[in-house]
């Protein structure tokens, strides 16, 4: 299963959710952190054979999301930012904020619930986590085995 990420408030905010861990090198670096479990979540997925997909709508270039991923010790297999979405966007010709099957994704998590009501409307699978759910990546995993 292809599954893909938001990162703004899903993955990454300075105060809304515990990080994990991080060194001398994500300072060095200017590394923004990962919410805590991510590296775990990803980890497990992975292990259960899944491709890890970033789909952001920020201007973020791929390669400072990869090396965020790459220095947490992680990787991500494909990564759609703003300027890739838009471009795939509009040989649709329609609006819309996020379109995961334009990229083959099966299920895309987010914590946007105007992302899940454009999942509904245009057919596709979310997961929306709440940055108060302390235990999100088992509630990604859980449904997970729902989806068929």
């Amino acid at each position: 299963m292809i599954i893909s990420f938001d990162l703004d408030d899903t993955l990454i905010s300075s105060s809304k959710f515990d990080s994990e861990k991080t060194n001398l090198f994500h300072k060095l670096f200017s590394i923004e952190k990962l919410r805590k479990g991510t590296v775990g979540l990803f980890r497990e997925l992975k292990r259960q054979q899944h491709r890890i997909y970033i789909y952001t709508t920020s201007y973020r270039s791929i390669i400072r999301i990869k090396w965020m991923f790459y220095f947490y010790g992680v990787s991500v297999d494909y990564i759609i930012n703003e300027q890739k979405h838009l471009r795939e966007i509009k040989k649709f010709n329609f609006r819309c904020t996020k379109f995961p099957p334009i990229f083959g994704i099966d299920v895309h998590i987010d914590d946007s619930e105007g992302i899940k009501i454009e999942g509904e409307k245009y057919g596709f699978k979310t997961i929306v986590i709440s940055e108060k759910d302390e235990n999100w990546s088992q509630t990604i995993l859980d449904s997970l085995k729902l989806i068929p």
